[in-house]
């Protein structure tokens, strides 16, 4: 079973530290899904390249071994909701770390419009406001499927989205037709 404190490391790190060209993809990645740091990109990367090496494990194999193996990793993709129905292995082969990203917690909450930016969104999870399947989640990591999707929603009552300085119109414009009224 192992000791809790010392858990394994769920990523793997570039072989090359210091390519330009690949930080500059990765700072692009990070900045637009909210991730916290690049480890969370690694981790993304880590599990589509764990998909991959098993879709090409599976090309080389001969037909009557391949097909059963075959259906369980299709039918994984597809719950995760990382290809279509009907998909084949090559549609496993071209899977990018955006697929992968797309699937975060975080990113569907923001999708959904239930916050401004993914950064807002990565807060409502972790402040404890966004729930899936009926129970509080603080992991904006988890990578949610395609039938718990829908469940996705506030813990409590919705929180207002407005910002601040457009909030702070709304709120003078409320205001000025309240007196004028009164005045009325």
């Amino acid at each position: 079973m192992g000791d809790p404190r010392r858990l394994r490391k769920k990523y793997d790190t570039p072989n090359h530290p210091w390519e330009k060209k690949r930080i500059e993809e990765e700072k692009k990645l990070v900045i637009e899904y909210g991730l916290k740091n690049k480890r969370e990109l690694w981790r993304a990367q880590t599990l589509l390249r764990k998909y991959r090496h098993l879709a090409r494990s599976l090309v080389g194999l001969p037909q009557e071994e391949r097909a059963d193996k075959e259906k369980v990793i299709l039918g994984k993709m597809i719950d995760l909701g990382l290809i279509k129905e009907g998909g084949s292995l090559d549609d496993i082969l071209s899977l990018k770390v955006e697929d992968i990203l797309e699937r975060r917690l975080q990113t569907l909450v923001w999708k959904k419009g239930m916050a401004l930016t993914p950064k807002q969104a990565r807060q409502f999870i972790v402040h404890g406001h966004i729930q899936v399947n009926g129970r509080r989640t603080t992991a904006p990591g988890m990578i949610v499927d395609k039938k718990t999707e829908p469940t996705i929603d506030w813990v409590k009552e919705p929180i207002q989205l407005a910002p601040p300085k457009q909030q702070a119109m709304v709120e003078a414009q409320d205001k000025a037709i309240g007196e004028g009224e009164s005045n009325a």
